[in-house]
């Protein structure tokens, strides 16, 4: 008999043949609600998910026959990691899907920040021509200060390594990873050397926030901010008043801390107008791992992954 797996999300047309020829019947539901994934999950040995639903205690005490969570991306932050592990289910995401879209897109935002090709754009568009308010900075000048070295890092940095630009890395919980080109630094170098931050780490309880004010205010030069990891790890008020007194010279943003409009406060909102207005901020909409190339490739990750699971659990 057939193992069951249910998708909860959208996701490429490749999944469901993917799964069948793995031994595999899948459930295709992207417009299932969060009642009928809870009515239905007890029957599966797999789910399948992006950022429908979050995986909770009440979604895991449901699902009796479930082995594996397929996360269609690489962030966890909407797993209850530790309640799941406790159960054995085993979770399995796909962060070498999109590492590599991931990391083209944040250098074409980082080039276009430092380039002011927003603005530019917008002013030729208008009928301006003013080539000296849009004079760039080079990358090539700069030390980009990465924190975070896992795929989408070290996908990024191998991407920044043509600019000739210098390179310092932090990542708090991997050691050795230093090459003549990509130096290991401690926190403490990062912050008096870096011109450019780059954030690249998961949302946990630990980095929610943790890219605040007084964080950035310790740095010892005025930078620009890149973060194509999570919109909470960087509270957005204090990004504006960074903003404002120029310790911040410019960020480009592909996540912010409060992604869903229809949902906002009217404080919320004003904040966002606030960050919209300004020339120096480089926005896109949460697409940087999102290619035509990587929404099939995250697929073949998974099933892939569930394969070597099954086998290693039959072994």
């Amino acid at each position: 008999m057939s193992r069951k797996c249910l998708i909860i999300d959208d996701m490429h047309e490749s999944i469901v043949p993917l799964l069948a020829e793995i031994g595999f019947e899948a459930t295709y539901a992207p417009g299932i609600t969060r009642e009928e994934i809870l009515a239905q999950i007890g029957d599966y040995e797999g789910v399948l998910v992006r950022s429908k639903t979050t995986i909770d205690k009440e979604f895991i005490d449901h699902a009796k026959k479930l082995k594996f969570i397929g996360r269609a991306g690489a962030g966890l932050d909407k797993i209850d990691v530790e309640y799941v592990e406790s159960k054995n289910i085993e979770i399995l995401n796909a962060p070498e899907g999109n590492r590599d879209a991931l990391a083209e897109h944040a250098v074409g935002m980082l080039l276009g920040l430092l380039n002011k090709l927003n603005a530019a754009d917008h002013q030729v568009r208008s009928w301006i021509w003013d080539r000296e308010g849009n004079r760039g900075v080079e990358l090539s000048d700069k030390t980009v200060g990465i924190i975070g070295y896992g795929y989408m890092g070290q996908a990024f940095v191998q991407r920044l390594r043509a600019f000739d630009c210098r390179i310092l890395v932090y990542d708090k919980y991997k050691k050795g990873f230093g090459t003549k080109k990509v130096e290991e630094v401690s926190l403490d170098k990062l912050v008096k050397k870096a011109d450019i931050l780059s954030l690249h780490v998961p949302l946990t309880p630990e980095t929610k926030g943790w890219i605040n004010k007084e964080f950035i205010q310790e740095f010892r030069k005025d930078i620009y901010i890149l973060n194509t990891a999570r919109g909470e790890v960087m509270p957005l008020q204090d990004l504006l008043e960074l903003l404002d007194s120029g310790k911040v010279l410019g960020a480009a943003l592909d996540v912010l801390e409060k992604e869903k409009f229809d949902q906002l406060s009217t404080e919320e909102k004003h904040r966002l107008e606030n960050l919209f207005s300004r020339k120096n901020v480089l926005l896109s909409p949460h697409v940087a791992g999102w290619t035509f190339a990587s929404y099939k490739r995250i697929n073949e990750v998974l099933v892939s992954k569930i394969a070597t699971h099954y086998r290693i659990e039959g072994s």
